[in-house]
């Protein structure tokens, strides 16, 4: 019988713990920090969040595992793993919200939202995000999920006495609350059935589930993937994304729509490929069908925004996120199909970096647009290469990514890796329907470029306001990032295919 007293490894725990503490340490200087200087309280977050990304740099080396089981032969069982598949997660996760939070100090006092509350909430939800993709046992997982989940509901209601602002946080409030209902369900299902909560020993107890549990362990896995669906906005559980995303400050919108993916989609991942391996037959046609669904859905409602209508632009991203995840859905359906899903889950990976890096920015450039146009409307996007050409040529990059055509290589390159998987999976129906969704998905993305490029009206030819220095830096950032990943596209798939286990 081994010890039942372990030490916990600090240097594995250390991305979530250092965002979590700098969380805590915003939260308490709020109340000792006259007005003024407030604005301290976004640099501290912005270093807190760089040095947590630093901390990933000694996890290189090998994989980390802390709060296993003792006095079991199998050391396997562990809590939380830093294997190469959580840096990768994680690295996404901390540059996200290093982006976000670039954005937000401007927009913080532009809309006059409590900063110490704003910032403790960003971080906090940052940490949950950070630990998911460590969690390795489902009851982990679930609080690493809501820990993500709930400071974001606080986010996108921030802005005190705005009805849409306030309209979104309840309708994401309801729907997240609802799909964490069914989580659990489902979770506590597959709890009765095999009598363990870790993934690796679920994946290993479902392979031979006593005949009359069969029925609960089959509603287990069924409900719970049903809640990681809502999370990843996979249709039809989607019906909450445009509004929140236009209710919500623009900095958190952004925030939703790449970190509230990565957290759903790592989830969804570890739950199929690693615990639920022997249920592939149900889960992977399951998943190509809600893959297939969610591109068409997200496409075809961001085809028919108007580009006058207020908002218009926040809408368009919205729907374009919605069908961006029926993209990322379509390697974790091929998973089930392929003999090595370990490849197709870097197809995934590999999209979800390129994903991150071009959203971001895109939603970086609409906060400077923002500035001065605060309806926000595609049409205001008219003329942007006269008023601010470096802007407007950023702009057009991140949206050329976004459908997958030159010189936004690295979009083009996720978008083929992602379609090799579901050919080399045997899901050739589903790479036709990925396929009608591209050239679908060109119509609006070209749209919007040409936009930016056309002679602006008379009135709209006034001159530009003064640009933040941190919305400045994180459009450059995201460029940048861009701009490296399109030069060398082969090495993010190399990186992402070592990524699980």
């Amino acid at each position: 019988m081994g010890s039942l007293i372990q030490s916990v490894d600090w240097l594995a725990v250390a991305p979530p713990t250092v965002t979590a503490v700098v969380a805590l340490a915003v939260l308490v200087a709020d109340l000792f920090l006259s007005e003024d200087r407030k604005p301290l309280l976004g640099a501290v977050s912005v270093a807190g969040l760089l040095l947590a990304g630093l901390t990933l740099l000694p996890l290189l080396d090998g994989d980390r595992s802390t709060f296993c089981l003792t006095g079991v032969s199998d050391r396997d069982a562990c809590s939380y793993t830093a294997d190469h598949f959580t840096l990768v997660i994680q690295l996404l996760v901390l540059g996200g919200a290093l982006l976000t939070a670039l954005l937000s100090m401007s927009a913080v006092r532009d809309h006059r939202l409590p900063e110490g509350e704003y910032w403790f909430l960003l971080l906090s939800s940052a940490a949950g995000a950070a630990l998911l993709p460590a969690s390795r046992d489902l009851a982990t997982l679930v609080v690493a999920l809501e820990v993500a989940s709930l400071p974001a509901f606080a986010l996108v209601g921030l802005r005190r006495g705005d009805r849409r602002s306030s309209e979104a946080a309840l309708k994401f409030f309801l729907s997240s609350v609802t799909a964490t209902a069914v989580t659990l369900l489902g979770v506590s299902f597959v709890y009765a059935a095999t009598g363990t909560l870790h993934l690796t020993e679920v994946a290993e107890k479902l392979g031979h589930v006593d005949p009359r549990l069969g029925t609960l362990a089959q509603a287990g896995v069924a409900l719970t993937l049903v809640g990681f669906a809502f999370k990843t906005a996979a249709v039809p559980f989607h019906f909450w994304v445009p509004d929140t995303y236009a209710g919500a400050p623009l900095p958190v919108a952004a925030y939703l729509s790449v970190i509230g993916k990565a957290v759903g989609f790592t989830g969804l991942i570890l739950v199929t490929v690693v615990a639920f391996p022997s249920y592939a037959d149900v889960w992977a046609p399951a998943i190509a069908v809600l893959a297939a669904l969610t591109m068409t859905a997200g496409n075809v409602a961001a085809l028919r925004q108007r580009p006058e209508r207020d908002r218009s632009a926040v809408r368009l991203l919205a729907w374009s996120s919605v069908g961006q995840a029926g993209y990322l859905l379509v390697p974790v359906a091929a998973a089930g199909y392929a003999d090595d899903p370990a490849r197709a889950i870097g197809s995934t990976v590999a999209y979800a970096l390129m994903y991150a890096a071009v959203n971001l920015g895109a939603f970086a450039v609409a906060a400077l647009v923002a500035r001065t146009s605060p309806r926000n409307r595609i049409t205001d996007y008219r003329g942007l290469y006269a008023r601010r050409p470096l802007a407007a040529l950023a702009q057009g990059f991140f949206l050329l990514c976004l459908a997958g055509l030159p010189p936004g290589v690295i979009g083009l390159f996720a978008k083929v890796t992602v379609f090799s998987a579901a050919v080399d999976a045997g899901l050739g129906w589903l790479a036709v329907v990925m396929a009608l969704n591209v050239v679908i998905a060109l119509y609006y993305y070209l749209q919007w470029t040409a936009i930016l490029f056309r002679p602006a009206e008379e009135a709209e030819t006034a001159a530009p306001a003064q640009v933040p220095a941190p919305l400045s830096v994180a459009i450059a950032l995201a460029a940048a990032t861009g701009i490296a990943l399109s030069g060398a596209p082969q090495l993010v798939l190399r990186f992402a295919s070592e990524t699980l286990l």
